[in-house]
């Protein structure tokens, strides 16, 4: 049974614990069992509007023992983040208990001209002033940090706007990318298991697959869905969001009966996105083939890239080529399709990660000049397909052999 696999239990609080003013069913039971068995709870909450004192008081209330340190808010994580990073002075978008949190992690609460870090939360009195004022002061070089990217929560007649329109907004219109400290992303994680000493002894308890069962996945840890309704699940088994086990509430902890599947991580980081990317195979009349050294990496491979708005595949590959190498190409055949994740899926030096699914194509020279072109590409030459130079970018060895076999006419990986 779950209880005698973990030593510490994380759970979300709202549609885990409770609903509005009331304890779910089994909720206050479940806790004093862990409780009284030795068991760690933590509650995690990407409510930025509480301070920890107030979310350990609302449980009590409810009958569940709780106290301040017991509680990771992501208003609390991200005043502690900000602390970590250096940011004296921040301006607040949000309300006073954000405010509250940062103030009681030293940092000084100040006008947007005069702040290090603009930190995103929620206030109902946020203006669109008050967001253009964060939009110049971040484009300006303040660190853009947000206490979670949640664009919506339940309301009683319909869908609510939650932080990360607000983040979005800001994002937009500044071009800067934010540090996120809430569920999915990993410091919230880190900061509730801090003094665990065994990992794998660690399981989260949500409702939500895009944040809790991812964030817990990311993590490397189990992770449960609470959910009573039909499940439609996802297909693929290293989906982050497919839970290890799903549970209709906290009183099925204890089933003999429950099959809790444990978490291997996958070889690739969870993708924020999925685009569709080209990739060209140019050989000279010698047989060698084209390849690149990109700035970005320092790995040699095929020209690639990504299409554009507008654009078919080919149109692609023959742009990305031309702009790469100054080669004039023509596509001659498609030599496969790609999406395998554990090449497929690359990490940005701002953290996102993106899933390709890329079109190969064999293409042929008929014009230009071969040169290194643009800020990109550090090297661009001729190689023997059998000697390849290192270091390559993991799949392109693969995509050059599929090219060159003759049997090949079509491959999906």
């Amino acid at each position: 049974m779950l209880f005698d696999a973990f030593d510490v239990f994380l759970f979300d609080l709202d549609g885990v614990i409770y609903v509005g003013p009331k304890a779910l069913p089994g909720a206050v039971e479940a806790l004093e069992r862990l409780r009284s068995g030795g068991k760690t709870t933590r509650f995690l909450t990407n409510n930025p509007c509480m301070t920890r004192e107030q979310t350990a008081a609302r449980l009590n209330r409810l009958g569940i023992e709780a106290a301040k340190d017991d509680v990771i808010s992501s208003g609390w994580a991200t005043a502690s983040c900000l602390r970590e990073r250096q940011a004296g002075s921040v301006y607040v978008l949000g309300d006073e208990h954000l405010e509250r949190e940062c103030r009681e992690a030293g940092l000084d609460i100040v006008d947007v001209n005069d702040a290090e870090a603009v930190v995103v939360g929620w206030s109902d009195d946020l203006t669109l002033r008050d967001i253009q004022s964060a939009v110049t002061r971040i484009a300006n070089g303040a660190q853009f940090v947000a206490t979670n990217a949640d664009w919506s929560f339940p309301g009683p007649d319909g869908p609510m706007m939650a932080v990360g329109t607000v983040v979005e907004a800001i994002k937009m219109a500044s071009g800067k990318t934010p540090y996120i400290v809430g569920k999915p992303y990993p410091y919230m994680f880190q900061k509730a298991l801090h003094q665990a000493e065994d990992w794998s002894r660690a399981v989260m308890f949500g409702d939500t697959p895009e944040t809790d069962i991812v964030g817990a996945h990311r993590m490397g840890i189990s992770a449960v869905l609470i959910s009573s309704g039909p499940y439609t699940g996802y297909s693929s088994a290293r989906d982050y969001r497919k839970p290890d086990a799903i549970l209709p509430d906290l009183r099925s902890l204890w089933d003999e009966g429950l099959r809790l599947e444990r978490w291997v991580p996958p070889a690739f980081p969870w993708p924020d996105e999925i685009k569709p990317g080209v990739a060209g195979i140019v050989m000279d009349e010698r047989g060698r083939v084209l390849l690149m050294k990109r700035a970005d990496n320092g790995c040699w491979g095929i020209p690639s890239g990504h299409v554009e708005r507008g654009e078919s595949v080919e149109e692609a590959i023959v742009r990305e080529i031309r702009e790469e190498t100054g080669l004039q190409v023509e596509v001659k055949r498609l030599v496969g399709l790609y999406s395998d994740p554990e090449s497929q899926v690359f990490t940005y030096p701002d953290g996102a990660a993106t899933q390709f699914v890329t079109a190969c194509f064999r293409c042929e020279t008929v014009g230009g000049a071969l040169v290194r072109t643009g800020d990109e590409t550090l090297d661009v030459n001729y190689f023997e397909a059998d000697r390849l130079p290192e270091p390559m970018l993991a799949m392109h060895p693969r995509w050059i052999a599929d090219a060159l076999a003759e049997e090949s006419l079509c491959i999906f990986r």
